[in-house]
């Protein structure tokens, strides 16, 4: 049995891969992870771009499509939906054999309605409709503005992968969106909610990039906020996943919205290359890493529940914090400000190479 496999059967975690191209799904690769125990997989704008813009292996269809006479971000879309179907059917064995827990892939709306609520869930109805497989997850992103289209989509039956959390506290706005839209749900007449499930991507790495940023260069308190945060997240969600009111929606077969650790390839090279992997092992968690993390954990990671080690500890790293003049929701609300801005414009850079492409074919 490989490490990841020891992960869920042991502690209950899933991990995930950080990547989709058409090279992974036609060369293999993809089937291999999944053979070693890799059980979901996630996308985003970036990633796409990368694979699209990156390769030469789209250049026939994208050829193709254009000369049938559609534009250039329809052709995008196109091929997203082809690769997100051909990952979803990679892993719908998973899918079924694990009771509907594992084997999802995420695609992610279009970045440039991360402020417009009710034109997201419109996108998330339609790009579910298009991929047509009960194992895909929609990315919704965790803006303000977007709360009440995370809602609406689970109302409606919806899968979510809830991306680009970066605070406990719309943390628990995403997972009260996420109650709520199962007992919308209820209300509407379901009385089985088992075929609805949904992630809470929070983001690991980019905090302490942020934060350490911010500290004294040889404060000790470097490296402590990501993981620190985290843990204190999966605190609440063990508090938000219990008691009477999810107790009644656990009856109809609901399912609890995993809180999934994302961005945790390392960026620090003073860290290690795994510690936010080894660092958020439990159960009922998802780890969402990239290819070379994933190759560094099975060379030298560890396999012992982190998640929930020392919550004492965590608390006075954020008490530090604090006392430091780190002020954590603001940290939040810049990176979420970030984070949009990267994916869009990812998505728009990818856009207009495709434009410029398609005009030479015209």
């Amino acid at each position: 049995m490989t490490d990841l496999a020891r992960l869920h059967s042991e502690f209950g975690q899933s991990i995930w891969l950080d990547n989709l191209s058409r090279d992974i799904l036609t060369s293999g690769e993809l089937d291999r992870w999944i053979a070693r125990g890799v059980r979901g997989l996630t996308s985003n704008p970036t990633i796409f771009a990368k694979a699209i813009g990156g390769s030469n292996d789209y250049d026939s269809q994208f050829s193709g499509l254009i000369g049938d006479g559609l534009a250039a971000e329809d052709a995008y879309w196109v091929m997203v939906v082809d690769d997100i179907r051909a990952a979803c059917d990679a892993f719908v064995e998973l899918y079924r054999t694990s009771d509907r827990t594992d084997g999802f892939v995420s695609v992610e709306v279009s970045p440039a309605l991360a402020r417009d609520g009710s034109g997201t869930l419109e996108a998330a109805r339609d790009l579910s409709a298009r991929v047509d497989r009960d194992n895909v997850m929609i990315k919704i992103p965790a803006t303000e503005e977007c709360l009440g289209s995370i809602r609406g989509a689970i109302r409606a039956g919806i899968s979510v992968n809830t991306t680009l959390i970066f605070g406990i506290e719309r943390y628990a706005a995403v997972a009260e969106a996420y109650i709520s839209g199962l007992e919308d749900r209820v209300a509407d007449g379901f009385d089985d909610l088992s075929d609805v499930a949904g992630v809470a991507s929070f983001f690991i790495s980019r905090v302490d990039t942020e934060v350490d940023r911010r500290l004294d260069p040889d404060s000790a308190l470097l490296g402590a906020a990501a993981l620190a945060q985290a843990r204190m997240a999966y605190r609440v969600f063990g508090e938000l996943f219990s008691g009477e009111r999810w107790a009644r929606l656990v009856g109809l077969g609901a399912r609890a919205q995993r809180p999934l650790w994302a961005s945790t390839g390392t960026k620090n090279p003073a860290y290690s290359d795994v510690c936010y992997v080894d660092g958020l092992i439990g159960p009922d968690t998802v780890n969402t890493v990239p290819e070379s993390t994933l190759a560094a954990f099975l060379d030298h990671g560890s396999l012992e529940r982190s998640v929930d080690r020392d919550a004492e500890r965590d608390e006075r790293r954020l008490a530090a914090l604090r006392e430091a003049g780190i002020d954590l929701k603001e940290v939040a609300d810049l990176l979420e400000v970030e984070g949009l801005a990267s994916f869009a414009t990812s998505f728009d850079e990818l856009i207009d190479a495709l434009k410029t492409k398609a005009g030479s074919l015209r």
